[in-house]
């Protein structure tokens, strides 16, 4: 149905492609911080199970969805659902797979701004004037003390960054895949892993900056992250399972819809089984090999564990590790290239978030690649000024990203899952996945995907649900629930203006989505009527 068929140049293209999409801020910000926060090895055994469970399954499943629905013709969510479940209503399961992505995109870029913000700064000196505090610089750069502040076009305010990259973003996606997405990935991921093997050996020849603190080494920084502690303690906390299930939707890039799309491309032999494993082993070997030995370890040798206790992903990443850059000998040079590092990880997965949107455009309506880019560039830059505009505490931003980026990636997953699994059926879909394959899966994954999966997931949505939003404090004996600050930011006592604002622009963009989801499927079904129509 796409005016234009487009493909990848290369296996290893799209394997990039993929894992640039995976690749992202949440290697070496979020993942550091949560294996940290949870215990270090009990997070690791939950954070692999969830891998080998939900990651793994899902890429298989969105790798051969995809690359079916490719093949006739499609390659937006919505479009592939159509094909492969012949039904009224199914074109409206893939709506999550378009518009869940380019509402990310709104807030991601402007995250992906302060990356090269920062970037500049350190190279220009800023990060290292004496003195500086750099909860406050982060507080000006990004306008989190008040709506509107950020509002700003020099080289110490967000504005100027965020143009830049958003431009930069839709001359790329204006390009095509094979011309824009795998060219960039192609050069930017080897680039990002030699910036950070860089860095890892840097952090790891620290030793002991500080002789009269000891115990502030790099082997006890290494330790703090990887000790096993007491696991099966750990392991009966029902959150460390969230935090670590989460991290793989976000690690992965399952249930995005990005996949699912990227895979409409390939071939009709194409292998998806070692490809969809290479692209989840290139981002393991980001996130556990790169991330998870750089981030921790470098701040705790120079702040120890009052630095790193309690801290978030931003307020690691942009405010503590600027901290720890300015206490090391060349930090200068190396805050600059660490954040050149985020740069690449964000422009890669910002990338892959416009593509199902253009995708869905050109062949829900015909439209070419230039006003695709146009209309959706239209969109997405009135979506980014909300969430720039009204910046304060990061509101918009965070509650985009609670309801959007976390709860329907979870309904996404699961509508993927059981339609691999129970729709389709997973004989018929184990042999669509092997198809070309020059790897099998192992059998027991069959059994996997059709039931362990789905219960997995659904057992993880279920308690997401009761401690997110009903606020449950996961004890039998005593129980208590007390709603969280996204319910009360609704219709708490006191209700955020913003919040509540936020709510409407995702609720207003989901029936819009709906609506141009709707008029799509009649065009399709039109195409298919004058198809059988000539064919008799």
């Amino acid at each position: 149905m796409a005016p234009a068929q487009e493909a990848w140049s290369s296996r290893l293209g799209v394997i990039l492609a993929v894992a640039g999409s995976a690749v992202g801020l949440g290697n070496f910000l979020r993942f550091p911080g949560l294996a940290a926060q949870y215990g270090g090895g009990a997070f690791m055994v939950a954070y692999f199970v969830s891998l080998l469970i939900i990651g793994l399954p899902l890429g298989w499943v969105e790798w051969t969805l995809g690359r079916e629905g490719g093949r006739r013709g499609f390659h937006s969510s919505p479009g592939i659902f159509h094909a492969l479940l012949d039904r009224p209503w199914a074109r409206h399961l893939g709506v999550i797979g378009f518009f869940t992505p380019v509402l990310i995109y709104t807030y991601y870029v402007y995250v992906e701004a302060w990356c090269l913000g920062y970037a500049v700064n350190a190279l220009t000196g800023r990060l290292s004037e004496p003195g500086l505090n750099f909860g406050q610089f982060f507080a000006a750069f990004t306008g989190v003390g008040e709506d509107g502040v950020a509002l700003k076009f020099s080289l110490n305010d967000v504005g100027l960054f965020l143009i830049l990259v958003f431009i930069l973003n839709f001359v790329f996606i204006y390009r095509g895949i094979s011309k824009g997405i795998e060219k960039v990935c192609t050069y930017a991921m080897p680039a990002l892993i030699l910036i950070a093997l860089v860095i890892l050996v840097r952090v790891l020849t620290l030793g002991t900056p500080d002789p009269s603190k000891p115990e502030q080494s790099v082997l006890n920084g290494l330790g703090y992250l990887w000790n096993p502690g007491n696991v099966l303690e750990g392991l009966r906390n029902p959150e460390l399972w969230l935090a670590a299930a989460g991290q793989i939707f976000f690690s992965l890039s399952v249930g995005f819809g990005v996949i699912i799309t990227y895979a409409s491309y390939l071939r009709r032999r194409d292998d998806v089984v070692l490809s969809g494993l290479t692209a989840s082993a290139a981002n393991e070997f980001c996130e556990v090999g790169l991330g998870g030995l750089i981030t921790v370890p470098a701040a705790f040798v120079f702040l120890g564990v009052a630095g790193i206790a309690g801290q978030g992903t931003f307020a690691l990443g942009f405010n503590v590790l600027p901290e720890v850059f300015v206490r090391m000998p060349g930090g200068q040079v190396f805050a600059a290239i660490f954040f050149i590092l985020l740069f690449l990880a964000a422009i890669t997965s910002s990338l892959s978030m416009l593509q199902p949107g253009i995708a869905f455009l050109e062949e829900g309506f015909g439209l070419g690649r230039k006003a695709s880019v146009a209309l959706l560039g239209f969109a997405t830059a009135l979506g980014t000024l909300f969430v720039w505009y009204f910046s304060k505490d990061l509101k918009a931003m965070d509650t985009i990203d609670f309801w959007v980026g976390t709860l329907m990636l979870f309904v996404q997953a699961t509508i993927l899952v059981i339609i691999f699994g129970w729709r389709i059926g997973v004989n018929e879909g184990w042999r669509l996945m092997h198809e070309g394959a020059e790897m099998r899966a192992p059998d027991f994954y069959r059994f996997v995907l059709k039931y362990i999966t789905p219960l997995f997931l659904i057992g993880i949505f279920v308690m997401w649900l009761l401690r997110n939003v009903a606020g449950w404090n996961f004890s039998f004996r005593n129980p208590a629930f007390q709603p969280s600050g996204y319910i009360n930011d609704l219709i708490g006592p006191n209700p955020s203006p913003v919040a509540q604002l936020t709510i409407g622009l995702i609720a207003i963009s989901t029936i819009f989505a709906l609506l141009l989801t709707h008029l799509a499927g009649n065009r399709w079904n039109a195409a298919r009527a004058a198809r059988r129509h000539r064919n008799s």
